[in-house]
């Protein structure tokens, strides 16, 4: 990502809901309007759509979560998101912390998040919720001493500063010696401020919020030089995908990540019609979802739009996949086979991939051997469902049911015993014992995540983010 030109979706938090920033830290356009920065209608949530506190729709009658938006943004080809906590009460704060920490967990995107820094603490609790980055405000003197402390302390890729009008740009180097790394700042359309940064000894990179959307004003704030990104937050957002928007920005020569294929059409190995199958594949469990054929036109459709485009041999035509049923397919990665003859894309399937209702399209088992699962993961999940399922269904005789009728203190008792069984067989030059005492260990700890209703997807999300 550091050679490219950041596209980034803003949006404000508050009281727990989505609200719309009108790019000054700390200000709200529009009391209680969200934004989604160009969320599709599709998706039922269109930007400046407002129809009241913390809801945005696209029919009048489906309201957007500040989650909704972020799984939104992630899936549209966002490059980062950046969250104004817009809190003034410690219990929002702890509220708006809680939820960065949920979305840090669910989303792919870098987060970059800020507005309720009053102390050195304030900066570390964004950080462990899962932010990329925390900005303060440079106009408030008394955040000097605390960028400071801060960069020495986080590092100074962690902290930006946001500035709040284009006057605070000649601290620039200031702000650069005490340890920032960037600056946000809102021009408000005075592009001869970008010439003089460009000029400007000590100048630091610079996300620029974005007043518009028009493609010339895009253009001409990201092509400045100092310009490492764009953030916008601005209500008449199109329809159009954040990748949508950054392939008509590397049309004028732009350094957008897009997706751009390392192979041409030209040189796939056509079947009958033209077409190329495609293997569809989940990107985080690897299951096989679907099978379907592309034209060139679907393949070019889909690096614009970022989600899996096909053509229909049945109906003769091109059709977007969750077009009619909301079960898109977000592009992750699109990988040739050696033949150059088939397609395999690693997508994240919203809902069902069959038109049957099923996660797969490959659910009748026609022949099937007895043989032992040794996926990692597939073990785990297959072993915490049986333990699952003890809890839902208790069967007489179990040990599993005894653990969870004898309660919290007697679980957390035999995941302590376990553990110290692990200590003392690794001081046995014996591995076996050591492999017994680490599975003996993991059952007792998948009781334990049975009992406190955590899931191995949490905890892998969880690991994933460190």
């Amino acid at each position: 990502m550091s050679d490219f030109k950041r596209l980034i979706a803003g949006i404000g938090c508050k009281d727990g809901e989505a609200v719309l920033l009108d790019g000054a830290a700390g200000s709200v356009a529009g009391e209680g309007s969200c934004v989604a920065g160009s969320a599709g209608a599709e998706d039922g949530c269109v930007a400046g759509s407002a129809t009241g506190k913390g809801s945005c729709t696209a029919d009048g009658n489906t309201a957007c979560t500040i989650k909704e938006i972020a799984h939104y943004c992630n899936d549209n080809g966002a490059d980062e998101l950046l969250i104004h906590d817009l809190s003034e009460t410690d219990e929002d704060h702890e509220r708006s912390i809680g939820l960065i920490k949920e979305i840090a967990r669910e989303i792919d995107l870098p987060i970059i998040t800020g507005g309720h820094v009053k102390r050195l603490e304030d900066v570390k609790k964004y950080l462990y919720a899962g932010a990329k980055a925390v900005y303060l405000d440079g106009g408030n003197e008394d955040n000097i001493d605390l960028i400071k402390e801060a960069s020495s302390r986080f590092g100074t890729e962690k902290i930006l500063v946001w500035l709040k009008d284009t006057a605070q740009l000649s601290r620039a180097a200031e702000f650069g010696q005490l340890g920032a790394s960037a600056l946000i700042l809102n021009h408000r359309g005075d592009f001869s401020v970008l010439d003089e940064a460009v000029t400007q000894q000590g100048m630091l990179p610079l996300l620029l919020v974005a007043d518009s959307d028009a493609p010339d004003v895009l253009v001409a704030d990201m092509k400045a030089d100092c310009t490492a990104g764009l953030i916008l937050t601005v209500p008449e957002q199109a329809a159009d995908s954040y990748m949508e928007m950054k392939q008509m920005l590397a049309e004028f020569g732009m350094p957008v990540d897009i997706l751009r294929s390392s192979v041409s059409w030209d040189q796939f190995k056509l079947g009958p019609g033209d077409l190329v199958p495609v293997i569809v594949q989940d990107f985080k469990t690897s299951e096989v979802l679907m099978l379907a054929y592309m034209n060139q036109q679907a393949f070019a459709d889909t690096l614009r739009t970022g989600k899996m485009h096909y053509y229909s041999r049945s109906r003769q035509s091109q059709w977007l996949k969750g077009e009619t049923s909301g079960h898109f397919q977000y592009v992750k990665s699109l990988h040739l086979d050696c033949d150059n003859d088939t397609l395999l894309a690693k997508v994240h399937q919203i809902g069902a991939a069959c038109h049957t209702g099923s996660k797969s399209c490959f659910f009748q088992t026609l022949v099937q051997k007895e043989y032992k699962e040794t996926n990692p993961l597939k073990v785990f999940e297959d072993v915490f469902a049986v333990i699952q399922d003890r809890k839902e269904h208790p069967k007489e005789g179990s040990y599993t049911n005894y653990l969870f009728d004898k309660g919290i203190d007697k679980i957390l008792k035999k995941v302590g015993e376990e553990a110290t069984e692990i200590v003392i067989a690794a001081k046995n030059p014996d591995p076996e014992e050591i492999k017994y005492e680490i599975s003996d260990f993991l059952y007792h700890v998948m009781v334990l995540m049975a009992e406190k209703g955590v899931t191995w997807e949490e905890i892998t999300e969880e690991l994933a983010n460190r």
